[in-house]
């Protein structure tokens, strides 16, 4: 690769970079490309030749965002482990990638006001193939093969780990509710839950 091309990668990286940051610390409506120059030292010009739009910049800037979402999924697929192994890495991992960027998930639930097309394609995934890999996963563990009743279990489970995750992002949480680590409720719940299920 020559030095030009080499700068050129650097920079865009720079500037994604930048946007992923702004994002996470201040909140993807109060993203400008005038906060991403500055904090990229780059000129606005610069930004529309690397990514032609805020709208294409932010959509990139998300679809990074919701790779780590889905990688977490990967994680099911690993059948050499167990399958609560791979059920509880899953969670553990998801639940972190929620508390880096509490700002996605408030787009991914429709919280926030824009829409971008990497929300629609992580909304297609996780109907096609994510939520079902969570219900498989749990088919494994406990031998069920109502899909009625591995969809309950599965929102049961999402319900206990992750609103705990979203409300200790919340900054004033403490005030109200003393947040207990992810990984001990996630023993928890498996105890509790799935405890007669080994």
């Amino acid at each position: 690769m020559n030095t030009s091309s080499e700068k050129d990668k650097t920079t865009k990286e720079n500037i994604l970079n930048t946007a992923l940051y702004l994002i996470k610390t201040e909140g993807l409506e109060n993203v400008t490309l005038r906060k991403i120059a500055a904090g990229a030292d780059v000129n606005l010009a610069l930004i529309n030749y690397y990514f032609g739009s805020k709208d294409k910049l932010i959509n990139e800037a998300l679809k990074v965002m919701l790779a780590s979402f889905r990688e977490a999924f990967f994680l099911l697929d690993d059948h050499s482990k167990p399958p609560k192994e791979r059920l509880k890495t899953f969670l553990i991992q998801y639940t972190n990638s929620i508390k880096e960027y509490p700002e996605l998930m408030k787009e991914l639930l429709g919280k926030g006001t824009i829409s971008f097309e990497s929300q629609y394609e992580y909304a297609n995934y996780m109907k096609t193939m994510g939520l079902n890999k969570i219900k498989a996963t749990l088919e494994e563990i406990t031998g069920e093969k109502n899909s009625d009743v591995l969809t309950m279990m599965m929102m049961q489970m999402i319900a206990a780990t992750f609103l705990p995750t979203l409300m200790s992002c919340k900054k004033k949480v403490s005030i109200v509710w003393n947040p207990i680590p992810i990984e001990d409720q996630i023993d928890f719940f498996f105890k509790h839950y799935l405890a007669k299920y080994s």
